[in-house]
């Protein structure tokens, strides 16, 4: 296949790594976002997020023209969708909201073209790439010729330069045809196996793979409930129940957030509420676990109260939703610090990958053990790991809902 011109919308966690990586192999690159402090960044070599391997791969990418950001679509031959699908936290069950990938489909209507193909790549609800389709339609795109297909992206941050390439893929287009055609273009890239099949099949397995982490999240979350009542060490319980050959628990945590794990479940129950008891019930699990960690903070505060008569200073350390990043979205970490300086408790907030936050105060770790009367440990970074710090912390009888000293 001659390389074509590609125009990726969104150059957030997936997109600025997915354009980058694209360029990096020949292909002229648009990136296209609506922020434009981060056009500005990336135009210049460098990076708003923090993943491994990204700034070098971006710097590469931009130096050799090869990358180029702007706030409007580019005329292209592939367009990849890559912007954001949250959810709306509305009262009962949470909707997904696709507002982002609508208005990302209008912007390339009048660009389209015989012979482009359409790539979507964010998380969306069964039926998404058919209704893409349909928006285009309407806009009065000629669709004669041109191909669209779902490819859900399958990484873990902190890794996703190397799971790009590495990881295997899963492409349902709106017909054969496409699907080969998007295949074709995947393979460019891609040194993983790259799965054919239909849009829908594409979608749901997106929301499957995510809803079965969370499912196995949930049991470990909950298991490390009942053991804190029961005065047993969840970790080393696990660690135990691990022996058996044909078991594998999950580590426990302060419960689940990102952009995918603690959203995706819930596109599936919003489509079928009746069927999704399952489904539900791990969510429901992995929320309570947040409002327990936050309980059992209060509860030493008042414990320390009552002892000292003064209250206690709270050191919360790590914001991320998950060890080693600086990606705060759904966080549960940043949810529990936040709710208790909401409340009206004075709170350290110790966050490696990030410099500031509009509403905590953030300190170094040193720092925050040395002033703060309470510590909870509520992600696993690295830096808490090591030697010094972790010392402190056991001396400091921090309460770890992580595993981090364990």
């Amino acid at each position: 296949m001659k390389k074509k011109t590609v125009c990726v919308i969104g150059l957030g966690y997936i997109g600025l790594p997915t354009a980058a990586l694209i360029a990096n192999k020949g292909f002229l690159v648009s990136g296209v976002d609506v922020n434009n402090k981060v056009i500005s960044t990336i135009n210049k070599g460098k990076i708003h997020i923090i993943e491994a391997d990204l700034v070098s791969s971006v710097k590469s990418a931009v130096s050799s023209g090869q990358l180029k950001a702007f706030n409007k679509v580019q005329l292209s031959d592939v367009y990849m969708i890559c912007v954001p699908t949250p959810f709306h936290k509305n009262e009962g069950i949470p909707k997904p909201n696709i507002d982002y990938v609508i208005s990302a489909t209008k912007s390339i209507a009048s660009f389209i073209k015989s012979g482009d193909l359409i790539i979507l790549e964010s998380t969306s609800p069964v039926g998404t790439t058919e209704k893409i389709q349909q928006i285009l339609i309407d806009c009065g795109a000629n669709l004669n010729n041109v191909h669209i297909a779902y490819c859900p992206e399958r990484v873990l941050p902190g890794k996703i330069m190397t799971e790009l390439v590495e990881n295997d893929r899963i492409v349902g287009g709106l017909t054969s045809v496409s699907t080969k055609k998007i295949v074709d273009f995947y393979r460019l890239f891609v040194k993983g196996n790259i799965f054919e099949t239909n849009a829908k099949t594409a979608e749901m397995s997106k929301l499957a793979e995510n809803s079965f982490r969370d499912l196995n999240i949930a049991y470990a979350n909950e298991l490390s409930m009942i053991c804190s009542k029961q005065d047993i060490n969840v970790w080393n319980l696990i660690e135990l129940a691990n022996k058996h050959p044909r078991v594998n628990i999950l580590q426990p945590g302060t419960g689940v957030g990102g952009h995918c794990i603690a959203v995706d479940p819930w596109f599936i129950v919003s489509q079928d509420f009746e069927n999704t008891k399952l489904i539900r019930t791990s969510r429901e699990v992995n929320n309570l676990k947040t409002r327990w960690v936050i309980d059992q903070i209060k509860s030493n505060v008042d414990k320390y109260f009552l002892k000292t008569s003064i209250k206690p200073k709270i050191a919360c350390l790590g914001l991320s939703f998950k060890p080693d990043i600086d990606d705060l979205r759904e966080s549960k970490a940043l949810e529990v610090a936040e709710t208790l300086l909401a409340e009206g408790y004075e709170i350290f907030a110790v966050e490696p990958n990030i410099q500031s936050h509009k509403n905590l105060s953030i300190l170094n770790s040193s720092d925050a053990i040395k002033k703060a009367d309470i510590i909870c440990i509520l992600v696993k970074h690295r830096e808490f790991l090591q030697p010094e710090i972790k010392s402190k912390l056991i001396k400091s009888e921090a309460l770890d809902f992580c595993g981090a000293l364990s």
